[in-house]
């Protein structure tokens, strides 16, 4: 893995953490607000914000689908992970490993201590 595939792999963890706490804290907060208090001003701000962090962890996976050459199948389930409330935390824990041993891989290659 070179270090443009683990910048994006670092990018898509940063993304994942606030996109997987966004749907259980801004949505059922917003909702919990609306039912509880009748004020429903919060809904669409919190889903907006919600929405867009969506949106930037699907293309920021698309990009390390694009780079890593991941199979269909890894995305798929990184995408399911993106859906379910606190899924995101379990796949930064992935995205975490693989960062890592992709980095130290590519500065063993850097520094000439392993054949690639």
């Amino acid at each position: 893995m070179d270090i443009k595939t683990a910048t994006a792999l670092h990018r898509l963890r940063l993304a994942s953490i606030p996109e997987a706490l966004s749907f259980p804290a801004l949505l059922i907060f917003g909702t919990g607000f609306r039912l509880a208090l009748d004020y429903d001003k919060l809904v669409m701000p919190l889903g907006i914000i919600h929405g867009v962090l969506f949106i930037i962890y699907v293309v920021l996976l698309l990009d390390v689908w694009n780079r890593a050459k991941w199979p269909f199948k890894r995305v798929a389930l990184f995408f399911l992970l993106a859906v379910l409330p606190f899924g995101g935390l379990f796949g930064d824990r992935i995205l975490k490993r693989e960062e890592q041993a992709g980095v130290i891989a590519a500065r063993a290659r850097k520094e000439g201590t392993v054949n690639a």
